[in-house]
């Protein structure tokens, strides 16, 4: 479960990292301009940890299925080498969805005005510059979206249902406590990011404006990213005993 947090955090972290620091510089210099090279690495790296994100959430649902339903097998289920695959499937089935994107995308042809009305380069804004045939890329956007997006929360639904069944069959109401507080975390970040992503990507384009689609993005590559570490940090009880014995020895300390 840790090595799988590690990995989520670093996705977060990268997805913060990708899109803010060329905001703010943007911003204090008042210059508001990118390359093309830029626009396409900055296209290629937020939809690959993005991609990444989908599947590591899908997959952690299976571990919180393996933790609820299978208690006594946990450590067999959920060994070290099966969490390896999960994070290395996640990196590498997003950044070759993400690299299909870019260079379908970055190939079309270009005219007419370069605004991108957003604050990076994210493919819907993108699309909206290019002035020949999309249909191959709508094409592509549609199976990625089932892909990386759809059967994910096909998964996570799946899972959740069979520990609401499980659940639901114990006798003991602290049983039933301690399976939803080890999924709450959880399911509230799935909420969060899936939420955030359904609203920006499966809406049809006739029903999007760009001041939509730039709230959906600062919420789901800033603000879901910055409270996922403390979701699971304020409802993991190691993780709170942890920062309780810092801080008491920094009070001793001083």
């Amino acid at each position: 479960m840790y090595f799988l947090l590690s990995q989520l955090s670093l996705m977060d972290l990268m997805h913060v990292s990708i899109t803010i620091p060329k905001m703010a510089t943007n911003y204090l210099s008042g210059k508001k301009s990118i390359s093309f090279v830029s626009c396409a690495i900055q296209h290629f790296l937020y939809l690959s940890v993005g991609g990444a994100e989908c599947l590591l959430l899908a997959l952690m649902s299976y571990d919180r299925y393996v933790a609820i339903c299978h208690p006594l097998r946990y450590t067999v289920l959920m060994n070290r080498q099966l969490a390896v695959r999960m994070a290395v499937l996640s990196w590498l089935g997003a950044s070759m969805n993400s690299l299909i994107h870019t260079m379908i995308l970055m190939h079309l042809p270009f005219c007419g005005s370069r605004k991108i009305h957003h604050f990076y380069c994210e493919f819907p804004a993108v699309v909206e510059l290019v002035c020949g045939d999309i249909t191959v890329y709508e094409t592509t956007a549609y199976i990625s979206t089932v892909t990386v997006l759809l059967f994910p929360i096909l998964l996570v639904s799946t899972s959740y249902a069979f520990i609401l069944c499980s659940v639901i069959q114990m006798r003991s109401a602290g049983s039933k406590r301690n399976a939803f507080a080890t999924c709450s975390s959880h399911l509230t970040v799935v909420f969060l990011w899936y939420g955030a992503s359904i609203f920006s990507y499966m809406r049809p384009r006739a029903q999007r404006t760009p001041l939509q689609d730039k709230v959906g993005s600062v919420f789901y590559s800033i603000i879901t990213p910055t409270l996922n570490p403390l979701i699971y940090t304020l409802r993991n009880k190691d993780v709170a005993k942890a920062l309780r014995k810092v801080l008491r020895k920094g009070i001793i300390i001083q």
